[in-house]
């Protein structure tokens, strides 16, 4: 797929995987299948929502392969390539470009604290590695070595660097971010945001684990947010609000393969050691996903 601007809802998507530790191939792809059919403009595996720290290589290969296979050049998968050593980031790099896919999503783990300059080569020595368009994630609450506002002014300046996905919960960061750079990186939301303010602000569509059970909405959303229909964008981002609250009250993936396996994927608990959702939290999204309507729309797809 030649590049083209990336813009509006990617779902992150989950990890379905057996008790044997394999790649629950065929939900996967019927996954993949459902949310392309619901409208959704990309693709982002190993976000995460699919739980890209509790997976081994070959899992994390696979599910790249499962999606580029399933989606059919429809519309772009970002992968995401999360690693503590460039090496390891580039080798990464290149084996999921080998696979087909359309960009990376550069994620950086990190076990001691990193300097700027440290988190700048990692992020550039993966871009460098590849001359597909590359997303920078940044989310603070749970990596140790964040990209700061002159960390990514720094990054802005390599070619293929072109996105941003941050997950912060601080639009002001957000807005300070599209300052500096919006000419050079443009920003996605994540579920910690409220989409349609990062869009007002900006923002060009969100990356983030709930339109997965909510693609159809999700889209709705965007595509008003694009007219500039404000006030009806803001009636369904209200609406829409209380499925980010639950998930931000139990664990993510939990959540996101509780509201699937709900909606008949047989995506399988989130994986070990992380605590399976409680009957309360599924009571809780059961209800949310009713009320949207999200329920029913999957019933009939399946």
């Amino acid at each position: 797929m030649t590049h083209k601007e990336f813009r509006g809802v990617f779902p992150y998507l989950v990890s379905p995987i057996d008790e044997r530790g394999r790649v629950r191939d065929a939900v996967l792809t019927r996954l993949v299948n459902d949310l392309i059919g619901a409208g959704v403009h990309g693709l982002t595996p190993l976000g995460s929502t699919g739980e890209f720290a509790y997976l081994n290589r070959e899992q994390r290969h696979r599910i790249v392969e499962v999606v580029v296979q399933a989606t059919r050049r429809r519309v772009p998968v970002v992968a995401g390539v999360a690693a503590t050593t460039i090496a390891d980031a580039v080798e990464q790099v290149k084996a999921y470009e080998a696979l087909g896919v359309d960009g990376i999503l550069g994620i950086l783990e990190a076990y001691f604290p990193l300097t700027e300059d440290g988190v700048v080569a990692y992020f550039t020595a993966a871009a460098n590695a590849t001359a597909l368009p590359v997303v920078l994630y940044t989310n603070p609450q749970f990596q140790r070595s964040d990209l700061t506002l002159p960390a990514i002014e720094r990054l802005a300046k390599v070619d293929n660097i072109r996105y941003l996905k941050d997950a912060s919960s601080d639009t002001g960061r957000l807005l300070s971010i599209i300052n500096a750079v919006g000419d050079r990186i443009r920003v996605f939301s994540a579920s910690a945001h409220i989409p349609a303010c990062v869009m007002l602000i900006g923002g060009v569509g969100w990356m983030a684990g709930p339109a997965c059970v909510v693609p159809r909405q999700s889209v709705q959303l965007y595509d008003l947010c694009r007219a500039g229909k404000w006030e009806e964008a803001m009636r369904l981002q209200r609406s829409l609000w209380r499925i980010n609250r639950v998930f931000a009250k139990y664990n993510l993936a939990a959540c996101i393969k509780g509201g699937l396996e709900l909606q008949g994927y047989e995506v399988g608990a989130p994986l070990s050691p992380q605590t399976p959702l409680s009957e309360a939290g599924r009571g809780e999204i059961k209800r949310i996903l009713c009320d949207l309507g999200a329920l029913e729309t999957a019933s009939v797809a399946g």
